[in-house]
């Protein structure tokens, strides 16, 4: 058994959004009542659409958020809004964004890009901290690395700035990396490449990977387990392969058939997305898919509880094969 590194414990955040004419105010549930375990050595990749929620959570985790309830556990040691626990979270876990053109600064070197965390937390001198800096470039593969430390970031391409962007990460030897759509916006020529980048950086260094996605063949390439979010909700949660290949709930099968296949005419093969148009109903009143299910009944107006079928968890009230 992988000893657990991280535990999340009922978070739930909400927001408040008023309309365009600042008249009305509507309640927008982000998180609600997501609990999970993530394990040494082990990607855990969240899954879901656009709004789901997902990015909430790592900003939950991260501390740049309070959580409106809910625990967020980190090596035994629950974190807490005060400047030692989330100074202790932000040292062991790094987070690396998806956009790699806003996510650095334009008018900084490359190496004082990647050197900016060990300042922060007075790691090593000035030259120690250039070591470690020329490390971390040969490990994300930038060569030749010392004249890539003296660029500034509008020299490089999309996918090198996204490494410049896991160095950064790696300079402080995190116990867990939060990738948050690390390859969306990049071509898609590059994106095998730094995945595998990826891969290669988890095993050797031993991180914990949360691994945020709306791309199920990305996930099932990189990760060991998934959680299916919608609307702030976990649908079903277990292993990568057991949830992707099987799944129980209507909302994994629909992402599932909303994944283009090319057949061997080099043509798209048309499927059927089992997934109704949105009804005008309170979507927090029952389950949250109810108003796309195409199998939803009477009971489904209650909010299921995720219980255990076929060997992973599930938040549904009907059994789909």
């Amino acid at each position: 058994m992988l000893d657990e590194i991280l535990r999340v414990e009922g978070l739930s955040k909400q927001f408040s959004k008023k309309n365009m004419f600042g008249s009305k105010t509507s309640v927008v549930k982000a998180v609600e009542d997501v609990s999970f375990s993530l394990h040494n050595n082990e990607v855990l990749v969240i899954a879901g659409e656009s709004g789901s929620g997902k990015t909430t959570i790592a900003k939950l985790i991260l501390g740049a958020i309070t959580p409106d309830s809910g625990k967020v556990i980190f090596q035994g040691e629950e974190i807490k809004d005060d400047s030692k626990s989330l100074m202790k979270i932000r040292m062991h876990c790094q987070m690396v964004h998806q956009d790699p053109y806003d996510s650095i600064n334009p008018r900084m070197k490359i190496k004082d890009i990647i050197s900016e965390p060990l300042e922060i937390h007075n790691i090593g001198d000035g030259l120690e901290r250039e070591k470690i800096v020329l490390d971390a470039l040969r490990e994300v593969k930038l060569e030749p690395h010392v004249e890539i430390a003296n660029k500034y970031p509008h020299m490089l391409s999309g996918g090198q700035r996204q490494r410049v962007v896991l160095a950064r990460a790696l300079v402080l030897r995190p116990k867990i990396i939060i990738a948050d759509e690390p390859v969306s916006m990049l071509d898609v020529s590059i994106r095998a490449e730094v995945l595998d980048l990826m891969k290669n950086i988890q095993k050797k260094n031993n991180i914990s990977f949360i691994y945020i996605t709306h791309d199920l063949a990305t996930a099932r390439y990189f990760g060991d387990k998934i959680i299916i979010l919608y609307l702030g909700k976990i649908m079903e949660f277990g292993t990568i392969d057991r949830v992707l290949l099987e799944p129980r709930h209507p909302y994994t099968q629909a992402l599932i058939d909303a994944i283009s296949e090319p057949d061997p005419d080099n043509l798209y093969k048309e499927k059927t997305i089992r997934i109704n148009d949105p009804l005008d109903i309170d979507f927090y009143s029952g389950c949250r898919f109810l108003a796309r299910c195409p199998y939803a009944i009477k009971k489904c107006k209650n909010v299921p509880m995720l219980e255990t079928r076929d060997g992973r968890n599930v938040a549904c009230f009907v059994n789909i094969d």
